[in-house]
């Protein structure tokens, strides 16, 4: 991903049910979200290493409701986040059709890296799907988390704590791959 200018870019930290949590916008949207590190302090270390220069000020309205849909899913209520607006700058092309794919996966569900291949018009790319959502700016608002390996395996997870990240964020949502078994029933279990 190219590095931007961070001229612009403003960023708050907010708490949720899985730990503090962060979010950088600029004047066109959301630009990234950051999932808890080990503690508040890290996450906002590592949100500063992402967003260096960002401003740390009070959300305007339109990013207060962002956060509050944010803590809401992470909160298990079954909250659609594709009415935010997002930041696209220095996404490449190919990553941003895999985002507008993810963004159609509602909470609960899920979809393999091949399928969203398929449906960007790229069969066979499903390990360059599965590169673009490791780099994913926007965890959550593009739900990366929902994306899993074929035969109902969970895949890879780029947030802290990895894959077990992923499987909590699922089972928060009480993901189902199709209309099978629970999918961590398939995953040998929670947790």
């Amino acid at each position: 991903m190219a590095v931007r200018d961070m001229t612009g870019i403003s960023s708050t930290m907010f708490d949720t049910a899985i730990g503090s949590c962060g979010i950088a916008w600029s004047e066109h949207g959301v630009v990234g979200v950051q999932l808890p590190e080990s503690g508040p302090s890290a996450t906002r270390a590592r949100l500063a290493r992402r967003f260096p220069g960002a401003a740390d000020v009070s959300p305007p309205p339109e990013i207060t409701r962002v956060i509050d849909a944010l803590a809401a899913l992470l909160a298990g209520q079954r909250t659609n986040l594709d009415h935010v607006g997002l930041d696209l700058t220095g996404v490449p092309p190919f990553a941003s059709s895999v985002y507008a794919v993810a963004r159609t996966i509602r909470p609960g569900g899920t979809l393999t890296y091949g399928s969203i291949a398929d449906q960007i018009g790229a069969p066979g790319a499903a390990r360059e799907v599965g590169e673009a959502l490791g780099r994913n700016p926007f965890p959550l608002i593009v739900p990366c988390h929902r994306v899993i390996a074929a035969g109902g395996k969970l895949g890879g997870f780029s947030a802290n704590g990895g894959a077990a990240t992923k499987r909590r964020l699922l089972a928060i949502e009480q993901a189902r791959a199709g209309s099978g078994p629970d999918l961590f029933d398939a995953l040998g279990g929670r947790g």
